[in-house]
């Protein structure tokens, strides 16, 4: 059985699923306002891993996951650049779906648009309203908090150890709450700012509203697991599940978070403390597959720093992959049984990617010593590997394809050495590595890979 630890209850249990052999997941998506950085990588990879092994399993995994494209920092930037702010949400949802096609990401099942379903947050919010969950002030639509009694389950905290304000803008209105940590489900608009009506008056709903109102309507009440970065624990997915809770609905039966990307000092990666590196950076400087292979080397819900080390580090174990895929190119097998049975324990045990990781590695040095010695055991370890590859997203012999200005250098490196021109080739390795390429010489020759 699988099973994962659960935020809510803090212990690893079963996966159970309301329909078996199917898996309704919700994850939250971008705001799409800017490009994306490593922490939305390690995100969106983590729960592809997730998704790419449960569908390797047999189970059918529907993944919704939203794209917000309406928020205070969407506005915010086209104010400043004084441009549409659909201009902002066009351009960088594109620049989203290219960097998670250029990662591997498959694209998720559902790709809900907050827009699109504004008329029906405005439904929930009344029903809330209706309930005497939910008051307006001079500023917009708020939740109170002390009608859930659970309020702060998911942060595992009282409401009065929560952080004052849940979050939300300290605004026109704010001071009308009536707890410090009600928080808005519907935001009046200022002049010039995008709205839609509503029975409050025109506005924009809150970002807590927005995925609850998607998940329930797409995936239904009781749907199984609710995934996202462990930053949107509190307030984000606390208040989603307590719009949830009062109005006496069942939300997600498990919840999943996974750790931080933090920088050299250990801080979380966000683009409100400065400290983000740009995704796209990594993806133009290397082999794409680099990130999912250094994420598959630290369990997900421990933080990661992303350095020059542990980068280099993954590419050297690509490289490592990819010439034991080449050597036993064309060897057919079935999968070595007990190989794969171990693989699943792992992955079975909290997704627990690095031991996984270790025993691939480990079945490759077994393969290549069975190919070395004629062993007949050979065939089935190799497709073995490429077995437990697969299902972890893992494509191998897939390096970048060399340019033909690179495969020329190349080819003069050699024949520099062949002279021995060693300076020459020196030069020609220097520019290639200036390039962005590894460049590596052997006997039979130069090889190139980012």
């Amino acid at each position: 059985m699988f099973a994962l630890y659960d935020t809510l209850t803090r212990e690893i249990k079963t996966l159970e699923m309301r329909e078996p052999g199917k898996l309704g997941v919700y994850l939250c998506g971008p705001t799409v306002y800017g490009p994306p950085h490593l922490g939305h990588g390690r995100a969106t990879l983590v729960y592809d891993i997730l998704r790419r092994y449960l569908e390797w399993r047999g189970i059918a995994v529907r993944l919704v996951s939203n794209i917000t494209d309406i928020d205070d920092k969407i506005i915010d930037r086209a104010n400043r650049e004084g441009r549409p702010w659909q201009d902002i949400t066009h351009k960088c949802e594109s620049v989203w779906f290219d960097a998670m096609e250029r990662l591997g990401v498959q694209r998720p099942s559902d790709v809900p648009h907050a827009t699109e379903y504004v008329e029906q947050m405005v439904r929930m919010i009344g029903n809330l309203v209706d309930r005497g969950s939910a008051y307006a002030t001079n500023d917009g639509v708020y939740l109170s908090v002390e009608t859930v009694p659970d309020y702060g389950a998911l942060a595992h905290q009282s409401i009065d150890e929560m952080l004052a304000g849940g979050g939300d803008r300290g605004v026109l209105g704010a001071q009308e709450k009536r707890h410090p940590a009600d928080f808005a489900l519907w935001k009046f608009s200022k002049p010039g700012e995008p709205s839609w009506p509503s029975p409050w008056g025109e506005g924009r709903p809150g970002w807590h509203s927005e995925c609850v109102v998607m998940s329930l309507e797409l995936l239904g009440e009781g749907f199984d697991l609710h995934c996202g970065g462990a930053d949107l624990r509190f307030p984000h997915h606390e208040n989603e599940r307590a719009q949830a809770v009062a109005l006496g609905k069942r939300f997600a039966r498990h919840w999943m978070h996974n750790g931080f990307v933090v920088d050299a000092e250990g801080e979380k990666m966000s683009k409100s403390l400065g400290n983000v590196t740009n995704l796209l950076d990594l993806l133009d400087r290397y082999d794409a597959r680099a990130y999912r292979m250094l994420l598959l080397q630290t369990h997900y819900r421990s933080p990661v720093k992303v350095g020059q080390d542990n980068i280099d580090a993954s590419v050297n174990a690509l490289a490592g992959l990819d010439s034991f895929a080449a050597r036993s190119a064309g060897l057919v097998g079935r999968p070595d049984e007990a190989t794969l049975a171990r693989f699943k324990e792992l992955m079975d045990d909290d997704l627990d990617t690095p031991n996984a990781m270790a025993h691939v590695f480990d079945t490759t040095r077994r393969a290549n010593t069975a190919l070395d010695s004629g062993d007949a055991a050979g065939a089935g370890l190799v497709a073995a590997v490429h077995e437990m590859c697969g299902a972890l997203g893992l494509v191998l012999g897939s390096a970048v394809e060399v340019d033909d200005d690179a495969q020329a250098k190349a080819a003069a490196l050699d024949a520099a050495r062949l002279v021995k021109d060693f300076a020459t080739a020196d030069a020609l390795r220097i520019e290639l590595q200036n390039a962005g390429w590894v460049v590596e010489t052997t006997k039979s020759g130069t090889t190139l890979r980012r």
